[in-house]
């Protein structure tokens, strides 16, 4: 007879029937490793286990232990139960672990602690039964999950497209939607290098569920996008906590998926929920200097960094306006297209390297003492001290600024 062929008022009820029968303790996951049941079997639990049960997640360093002893590959790709030996350097015991499918996804997991005796054919039917069982219990749990996330993604394209005049009235909505609120927060943007479907958002939903560098109140995905809230942990170390979030999100989806992420941006971090929608449009703006400047911000990944980029977009509706002209670069431009001459490339990258002549005849592969004569040239005939800061810094964006003219 199926031990398990009966009505269940909770999960919890679930799991002590599981661990009844079997007679180890339980843990039922969803497909994002957290917790959703667990057995109040009274016999030994490990170390992972307990933290399991207080956090309400598998800790991450445990399923980055799992994924690198391939046990997780083996349970997205197989229905039978498995045997995971023990990894004692993150409190893991010997466990037998079974995946609860749907067709053809998996919708969460059963971990069953193996106590002291090894487990009989019998007990391995008995957990194959139980997954079964659990399939029904989970849909229903993802039924009603499903309708509140339609719900938190209208509520966070508000959030970035200024819908919400009041910090308050954000808090309040939030406390409704049961979402955390945080003290720091930045809108953080991944572009993909194809568009996003069904398997790889099961993907990205998965390690933004199991990330615990920092947290992921909010995401949405719109085509080759995924646009997310970060919450730092603190704001001492927030630009780098992201910076480092980002980099193992690229890496993990490539390494786990074999999925590309073309690049990465954040806006800056703000204290106020209103703010949501600036740090989202800065976060757009790093990705749009990054393609029109991809040498030159080829490394940067933050609204911080962009430095004078920041302000290009104003500086060319001003500049269309023909608010202003710079007629230094305009002599270089006319005297390059007269006698074939590369007097503007030149002069961009000997401010690219700071004015340092070895690195800039390096740089375009001639001798120094030709970099010399071109940069007299270049004095001479733009009529600019190649010794006044000022002058250099404003030649410096306008050629800058005339090639982002010319992207768009």
């Amino acid at each position: 007879m199926n031990p398990f062929a009966t009505h269940f008022d909770s999960l919890e009820e679930f799991a002590d029937r599981v661990s009844e029968v079997l007679q180890c303790p339980i843990t039922i996951e969803d497909a994002n490793h957290r917790l959703i049941a667990y057995s109040t079997h009274e016999h030994y639990t490990d170390p992972a286990r307990t933290a399991t049960i207080i956090n309400r997640r598998v800790p991450e360093k445990v399923i980055n232990s799992l994924w690198r002893e391939g046990v997780i590959p083996k349970l997205l790709s197989n229905r039978e139960p498995i045997r995971v030996e023990m990894i004692s350097e993150v409190g893991l015991g010997n466990r037998i672990a079974i995946s609860i499918w749907k067709n053809k996804e998996v919708l969460g997991f059963i971990w069953a602690i193996e106590m002291e005796q090894t487990w009989t054919e019998e007990q391995f039917e008995l957990l194959k039964q139980a997954a079964k069982a659990a399939k029904n219990l989970l849909l229903q749990l993802q039924i009603r999950k499903h309708k509140k996330e339609e719900r938190i993604q209208e509520f966070f394209w508000k959030l970035l497209t200024g819908h919400f005049s009041s910090h308050n009235d954000i808090i309040q909505q939030c406390h409704v939607l049961n979402i955390p609120v945080y003290p720091f927060s930045s809108v953080v943007i991944f572009h993909f290098k194809q568009e996003i479907q069904p398997q790889v958002e099961r993907q990205i939903d998965y390690l933004l569920k199991t990330t615990q560098q920092l947290a992921v109140p909010l995401y949405t995905i719109d085509h080759h996008r995924l646009t997310l809230l970060a919450a730092p942990k603190s704001n001492a170390n927030a630009q780098a906590d992201i910076k480092r979030f980002l980099r193992s999100f690229i890496a993990q989806m490539n390494e786990r998926f074999r999925i590309e992420i073309t690049d990465g941006a954040f806006g800056s971090i703000y204290e106020c929920y209103t703010k949501i929608e600036k740090s989202y449009k800065e976060a757009q703006t790093v990705l749009n200097m990054k393609r029109a400047f991809p040498h030159d911000l080829g490394n940067v990944q933050s609204y911080q960094e962009l430095g004078m980029y920041q302000f290009f977009d104003l500086l060319l509706e001003k500049k269309r306006d023909g608010d202003f002209y710079n007629e230094t670069l305009e002599k270089l431009k006319q005297y390059d297209n007269r006698h074939h001459a590369s007097l503007v490339k030149t002069i961009e990258t000997f401010l690219d390297h700071d004015s340092n002549v070895n690195e800039t005849a390096k740089a375009l592969n001639i001798h120094p003492n030709t970099l010399a004569y071109r940069l007299k040239r270049i004095a001479e005939i733009g009529e600019i001290d190649l010794h006044d800061m000022n002058q250099k810094v404003k030649l410096y964006i306008d050629v800058k600024l005339a090639k982002y003219e010319t992207s768009h």
